[in-house]
């Protein structure tokens, strides 16, 4: 695994950007009749998972990549840290209950790896616990891909620390951004290294399901690559609309 911060953050030099939002808007388009078909299908599932810094951009890709599809198809369900109910059962206890039934896209902003991340950073999960959590993860979405019939999707947006704190800045000086401002943003910030060592390290060890590394500097460039993998997947799924009923 490379180390992440060799990893580049924006978009090839000759990526022409008015060319690729052309692309974006067309690949949203297809990616709306593939949710239709899988939603009247009701044969296959899907989960989209998003890890990133903080300000990396997840919301942004749940607005901006899946905001047009039809809500009847669709769930997102936000990760936080967990309440003193969720902390009495196993980690993976409040994870499961959103996993996405036949028909339906569902999409985790953060996710169960959460608790092989911050958990670490913050030394309230040693090594051999992360491992364990590591075995129960992969576990975990074998039973969904080979029993359930859901693709799984893991997407890390890699964001520079520089862009890191622009973002952090914008919350603090634009009045419609206020609402996204948390002090301890900038104190997570700080344990940036600690946070990319952790990543690589569920990257070498949580990768049956392989994860695709997004630059995330651009908001144009990272949406394009999200969804360009997405209607990807959805196409290998190989859907159609049911025939009508044999009398």
């Amino acid at each position: 695994m490379k180390q992440l911060e060799k990893l580049n953050t924006k978009a090839p030099d000759d990526l022409n950007k008015k060319e690729t939002k052309e692309k974006t808007l067309v690949l949203l388009e297809e990616l709306d009749e593939l949710q239709n078909v899988l939603y009247a299908e009701g044969k296959h599932s899907v989960l989209v998972i998003l890890q990133g810094m903080d300000a990396s951009g997840k919301d942004g890709v749940v607005n901006n990549v899946f905001g047009m599809l039809n809500p009847q198809g669709v769930r997102v369900q936000s990760f936080k840290a967990p309440t003193d109910e969720e902390l009495n059962h196993h980690f993976l206890w409040r994870i499961d209950e959103h996993t996405p039934a036949k028909g339906y896209i569902q999409i985790f902003n953060r996710s169960q790896y959460e608790d092989v991340l911050v958990t670490r950073v913050h030394g309230w999960c040693d090594d051999a616990l992360a491992k364990k959590r590591f075995k129960a993860i992969n576990d975990f979405e074998e039973l969904l891909t080979q029993h359930n019939n859901t693709l799984v999707i893991k997407f890390y947006l890699h964001v520079s620390a520089e862009e890191q704190q622009q973002r952090f800045n914008e919350r603090l000086n634009d009045p419609t951004k206020h609402w996204k401002y948390n002090e301890r943003d900038f104190i997570e910030a700080e344990l940036r290294d600690k946070y990319l060592h952790m990543y690589e390290d569920v990257f070498e060890n949580c990768n049956l399901v392989p994860w695709v590394i997004v630059p995330a500097d651009q908001n144009w460039y990272k949406e394009y690559l999200i969804a360009s993998t997405v209607v990807d997947g959805l196409r290998g799924l190989k859907m159609k609309y049911p025939d009508l009923p044999k009398k």
